[in-house]
């Protein structure tokens, strides 16, 4: 007999800091209400709206990025309730998010509108870099954008796992400001520059000291007391 078992709602981290806190009972009423494990139309309409989304990945020791993506606005392509798709420009050449999705295909998304609806999407799901070409052999209606600094290079598929409101309360409502975007440029000054000033601070480094044990302070304490039978 084939045995169906249900992804648990949340990760046991969360639930563990839920019991630990009290909060299991409105936590779950969030999944419960708010969680889904695909798009809907109203989820699918929003995305279609967006010009931007932040992406969060890690390698497969767990070691993070997250990352800025824009482009027109639908630039993200839903299709259908459980997967989407958006296009990888021409960038620095590090290819951090694509590296760790070739070691990790989990990946966070996060969409945000600042100017008009003032509210947040979350999905969550695992991804898989695809070659241009291949992309448009298997979804023809893929568009091929005009403007040559935004020509997709290859496309993230991301298969929705768990879809989420990020609430309105404390997102600042933005005016949006003209602005001429210079898609796909090498030129320094338009980049940003050393902005930070990197290149002065990136030679060797000193080696750091020789850590001989875990150094058990406070917040390790703390968080060892979380973990049943520590």
């Amino acid at each position: 007999m084939t045995r169906i078992v249900e992804k648990m709602q949340g990760s046991a981290g969360e639930r563990r800091l839920q019991q630990a806190h009290g909060t299991a009972g409105r936590a779950q009423r969030f999944y419960d209400q708010q969680m889904l494990d695909h798009l809907n139309e109203r989820m699918t309409a929003f995305v279609g709206r967006q010009e931007m989304m932040f992406v969060a990945t890690s390698d497969d020791a767990g070691e993070c990025d997250n990352t800025f993506r824009a482009g027109p606005a639908g630039f993200v392509h839903v299709l259908d309730a459980t997967h989407l798709t958006w296009p990888e420009y021409r960038g620095n050449g590090v290819m951090a998010s694509l590296g760790n999705i070739s070691e990790n295909g989990h990946v966070g998304l996060l969409f945000v509108d600042f100017v008009s609806d003032v509210i947040g999407l979350h999905v969550n799901g695992r991804a898989s870099v695809v070659e241009d070409e291949v992309a448009r052999a298997a979804y023809p209606e893929l568009p091929v954008d005009p403007v040559p600094g935004r020509r997709a290079e290859r496309w993230v598929l991301v298969e929705v796992q768990e879809a989420y409101i990020h609430c309105a309360k404390h997102i600042p409502r933005m005016a949006k400001a003209p602005r001429k975007r210079e898609w796909g440029t090498d030129d320094v000054r338009r980049k940003g520059g050393d902005f930070f000033g990197a290149a002065a601070d990136a030679g060797p480094r000193p080696a750091p000291a020789a850590v001989t044990g875990p150094v058990p302070g406070p917040l390790t304490r703390w968080l060892h007391s979380l973990v049943p039978g520590r």
